[in-house]
């Protein structure tokens, strides 16, 4: 069956995930062939986040890399990809969401195709780096994407959790395609992976996905914010991927941060200055779009769940390897009741958000998480695996819930004129927690006994869930909260 005929006859799986409408309500069929263009590229984006983990000894023995090496291996990838995400949201707003979306899946395919052939460490970081610029692109187009395509708010609602789901299952099935693949071939078919689906992705965009005009009147671009961004993100994003190896007082990283903290401020100044003139010249974030509470409290919710869950699931992997002695296929298996609940949270959030709003559910499955976090207390070296079920299954239930739910209130909320920015903004707020969390929670980790370290990063994941989930019900108050309001 081609994406054309399940575009035009949704299969027995899409209908089971249409939410109940209520009687006399007739909303329109998801569309399905844009909403799988839309989620390759976000499958992309996220499998190569953890894909590239258990490939890294192999690299080392194959490139000669060192230590800092194989950290920018990773941690380059991620960086680039946060710094840009606030001038990918205002080149999509600019230059039109579909072309800056095929533009990102083209440089994130031939970057690709750059590491698959690296033959030294150097030009392998070159490919992470331009990974990094594609996704960048990329993922801000894509929810802007989904917001014109699917208009009516319920459809929205179940291509959100769908999406999601995508991007949920690509996460976590990283580590484990990944261990088989460098079983099986060489680490380089970690990277030629992304080949066909790339073009698979940027085909299905150019028939299904139509070309919109731009906003008339589009205003000039704002050269000084955009580069104010880029070094305050990218300082800051390195101050914190080298606090976790060289200590939080280390000179570069005291560095990192006051330049980081210089630029942003800067930025902030540039920004509020540039929305008050009307000389043509737009701002790249106008600070207008954080004058709803609703608003800003999701972009903190992101941040929150973010630092949290993801600092938590690399403690995670380090407890499975370094305590309990698993190889890197068998980590990826016994995180899989964690990082797959996006299969069951998706059809779950799409059934319930077309009633409540996406609040409800968000507080949910903030409170969930937070229990969740508290069940890692009871990890120990010898503590069987069926106790800590709970801790991995409430905590990827509760983070992917929160996760879809934050994502279909940013783009319900963002006008489409800046629907690409207000992704991106929502992203930054994620990838700025992610990074937080894994550089605090390592260094906690490291600075003692594993598992001391372990259960205080636990319970700070649960207090800035439990944070999240007061955040959420004071949103739901707020009008965007509010079923069937805008």
């Amino acid at each position: 069956m081609t994406p054309t005929d399940l575009a035009a006859r949704p299969g027995r799986a899409a209908e089971r995930l249409r939410p109940a409408t209520p009687s006399g309500t007739d909303h329109p069929r998801l569309a399905v062939a844009p909403l799988v263009a839309l989620s390759l590229g976000y499958f992309l984006v996220m499998l190569d986040v953890t894909v590239v983990n258990v490939a890294l000894p192999d690299i080392r023995l194959s490139l000669g890399a060192r230590a800092a090496a194989l950290q920018w291996i990773v941690d380059g990838y991620s960086t680039v990809f946060a710094a840009l995400l606030l001038l990918g949201g205002g080149l999509a707003d600019r230059f039109g969401h579909r072309r800056i979306f095929l533009t990102g899946l083209g440089v994130f395919t031939t970057a690709s195709v750059v590491c698959g052939l690296a033959t030294s460490v150097g030009l392998l970081v070159a490919g992470r780096l331009a990974q990094g610029v594609g996704a960048a692109l990329l993922v801000p187009a894509s929810l802007a994407l989904l917001q014109a395509t699917y208009p009516d708010r319920t459809v929205r609602a179940r291509a959100v959790a769908l999406w999601g789901a995508v991007a949920s299952v690509a996460f976590g099935a990283g580590p484990v395609v990944g261990g088989i693949l460098v079983s099986a071939f060489d680490w380089r078919f970690v990277f030629w992976l992304n080949l066909p689906v790339g073009a698979l992705a940027i085909f299905l965009t150019r028939r299904h996905l139509r070309a919109r005009s731009r906003t008339a009147g589009a205003r000039r671009m704002d050269p000084l914010g955009q580069i104010l961004g880029v070094v305050g993100l990218v300082a800051s994003a390195f101050g914190l991927n080298e606090a976790s190896t060289r200590g939080w007082t280390a000179a570069p990283v005291l560095a990192a941060f006051g330049l980081g903290a210089a630029a942003l401020i800067a930025f902030a100044l540039v920004e509020r200055a540039l929305e008050q003139r009307a000389d043509g010249r737009a701002p790249l974030l106008p600070p207008s779009l954080f004058g709803s509470r609703a608003f800003t409290g999701t972009a903190v919710i992101g941040l929150l769940i973010s630092l949290g869950y993801y600092g938590m699931l690399f403690l995670s992997t380090l407890y499975f390897q370094q305590e309990r002695g698993l190889g890197a296929l068998a980590t990826g298996f016994a995180l899989l009741p964690s990082v797959c609940m996006g299969l069951i949270a998706a059809p779950l959030f799409s059934r319930i958000v077309a009633r409540t709003g996406p609040y409800v559910p968000m507080a949910a499955g903030l409170a969930l998480g937070t229990a969740g976090f508290l069940g890692w207390l009871v990890a120990g070296p010898h503590t069987p695996y069926w106790a800590l079920l709970f801790a991995l299954i409430a905590t990827g239930l509760g983070q992917t819930t929160t996760a879809l739910a934050a994502t279909a209130a940013i783009i319900d909320a963002a006008p489409a004129s800046g629907a690409g920015i207000a992704a991106a903004v929502f992203n930054v707020s994620r990838q700025v927690g992610s990074t937080v969390g894994v550089a605090l929670f390592g260094t906690l980790a490291a600075a003692g006994d594993f598992i001391p370290g372990l259960r205080l990063s636990a319970a700070l994941a649960a207090a800035a869930f439990a944070i999240g989930t007061l955040l959420a019900l004071s949103a739901s108050r707020q009008r965007w909260g509010t079923p069937g309001r805008r």
